[in-house]
């Protein structure tokens, strides 16, 4: 889900050659028509030669005219190719609103019914295939929940398939991303209310999660991501959801490749730091035209006899001999197994792995929706991303700073990360915000993984709850998943605040309905540290 440059890229990339290349290729386009009658814009591109062919779908809310040079190096390859504008997007007929024909519901079903057209093609052999990264992941993701038929594999890249989770975080608005790019795409103008009038997970969202039809998906397929993506934890979960819940053409047949990355892949830097070979994984899985040779053409390339995982695992950045900064392999995700490790909140505000053993007072602060947190990097799509140096926050009075004492020996994190706070507060509602920082011996520090709780949907991201005024809750924050070694000499830092702006949209700390008002006012938030009310983050710590 990115603006159009940036959502083609993961496909534009891989045709530079593509003008070079010789037999000619048919083209066509016709108006789909849908199980509803609505019709959508979609071109073919057939080889030469005698039909039946593979077939590769990509669907696409950018313009299917981009795409024209990729269709006919698909189709110089040996692949039909088609290329479709989704619902309500430029050529195709419909409501201009995201993702909403490309699912399951209200008899709308654009992809399956696509595959299904295709499948009845003279021009298809049977095989098909679809590709494509952001949006078109999504969309791909749907297609296989709505139980396309028949499908042979995909290829996805920084792809969601639970949209609330990317778009709500802890039921918090994810600002910049998603106003950025409504406004970016030309979506229709009410099409930011349509998601912003259901701010928990509701009927809505849950009608639209693929993680609860992974039984319906029966391919083989890629899952690329980044751990500082804007879908990083979508990623694994469909990976996961896909292999191990999936149907039995899905279960234990998917790859997965997750890099240091924001929402691009093979990148060498991201950020303010550049890891070592972070662009050459050691798998051949992310070229989707080797992936779609083999289960599309049958050609026997050993491509799924390359691991199932193959992921980075960071380092320190800069330092001569420092663990981590390399890719690994595994059969499963999570790689290894890990023990749940809480690192602990003092009053002094320091960190440690020793419980708090003396009671001290809560560290207050106060937070003023109209003078937010600015975002520093983390999981960004329109703003900078990545990891990035937190120094000029950490000064700030709503800003509380952890510390560690320097490492003594390497401490190796891989997997989902969570905290555990006991705060108070004097609003009917407010936010917490939880980061994990890398502070490097001179100083620098820069985030490694955030989570973030709108304390109304502390029981449940589906059903609210005003706070009391002076009541301690414990929560939990999801900072979702990350691969790491902190270095001997480095620090752990924790963050805890109540706002990052623009990524997020600021609490205005009054209960109200989301967005029903521009009242705000400020909160005096509380952060307890003592053996009865113990904060921690829990750190996934690779067992040696």
């Amino acid at each position: 889900m990115a603006s159009s440059r940036v959502g083609l890229a993961c496909l534009l990339v891989w045709i530079a050659a593509a003008a070079e290349r010789t037999p000619s290729v048919q083209t066509q386009t016709l108006m789909l028509p849908m199980r509803d009658g609505v019709r959508l814009a979609t071109d073919v591109y057939l080889p030469e030669g005698e039909p039946p062919f593979p077939v590769i779908l990509i669907r696409t809310p950018y313009d299917k005219r981009v795409l024209k040079p990729l269709g006919e190096d698909g189709a110089r390859r040996g692949y039909a190719m088609v290329i479709q504008d989704t619902r309500g997007r430029f050529a195709s007929e419909g409501t201009n609103l995201p993702f909403e024909g490309d699912g399951w519901w209200e008899n709308r079903a654009d992809g399956a019914d696509t595959v299904n057209w295709i499948a009845r093609q003279t021009w298809c052999n049977g095989r098909i295939g679809t590709w494509g990264g952001s949006a078109l992941g999504i969309n791909q993701l749907m297609l296989a929940g709505a139980g396309a038929k028949p499908l042979t594999c995909q290829h996805i890249t920084v792809a969601e398939p639970n949209l609330y989770q990317s778009l709500f975080p802890g039921g918090v608005f994810k600002k910049s991303l998603v106003e950025d790019w409504l406004r970016a795409t030309r979506h229709a103008p009410d099409a930011l209310q349509h998601w912003t009038r259901h701010p928990a997970y509701d009927d809505f969202w849950r009608t639209r999660d693929v993680n609860r039809r992974y039984p319906y998906v029966n391919a083989p397929a890629v899952h690329i991501g980044g751990y500082y993506d804007i879908f990083a934890q979508g990623t694994l979960d469909a990976f996961i959801g896909y292999q191990t819940r999936g149907g039995r053409g899905a279960r234990g047949k998917q790859k997965l490749l997750m890099g240091p990355w924001a929402h691009g892949v093979l990148q060498k830097k991201v950020g303010d730091l550049e890891f070592p070979n972070a662009d050459q994984p050691p798998c051949t899985f992310q070229d989707p035209w080797r992936w779609f040779e083999r289960y599309l053409k049958g050609i026997p390339n050993g491509v799924e006899n390359e691991p199932a995982v193959v992921y980075y695992v960071m380092g320190a950045v800069g330092e001569p001999n420092a663990p981590g900064n390399e890719w690994r392999t595994a059969t499963r995700w999570p790689p290894l197994p890990t023990r749940t490790t809480p690192l602990f909140l003092h009053g002094d505000r320091s960190l440690e792995f020793r419980k708090p053993n003396a009671a001290s007072a809560p560290l207050r602060y106060t937070y003023d929706p109209q003078n937010p947190v600015p975002t520093l990097g983390g999981r960004e799509l329109s703003i900078p991303a990545g990891p990035r140096d937190q120094r000029a926050i950490e000064s700030r009075p709503d800003v509380l700073v952890f510390t560690s004492a320097p490492l003594t020996k390497p401490i190796e994190v891989i997997g989902r990360v969570k905290a555990v706070l006991y705060v108070a507060c004097d609003a009917p509602d407010t936010d917490f915000i939880v980061r994990l920082c890398d502070v490097y011996p001179d100083g620098r520090s820069y985030n490694i993984a955030e989570g973030v709780l709108r304390m109304r949907y502390r029981e449940s991201l589906s059903q609210e709850k005003p706070l009391q005024t002076g009541k301690v809750y414990r929560v939990e924050v999801d900072l979702w998943t990350t691969a790491i070694v902190f270095n001997q000499g480095h620090r752990l830092r924790v963050h805890v605040t109540s706002s990052s702006y623009p990524a997020y949209d600021p609490n205005p700390n009054t209960g109200e309905p989301f967005r029903a008002s521009d009242r705000m006012r400020p909160a005096q938030n509380a952060v307890y540290c003592t053996p009865e009310y113990a904060s921690c983050v829990l750190l996934p710590v690779v067992m040696k």
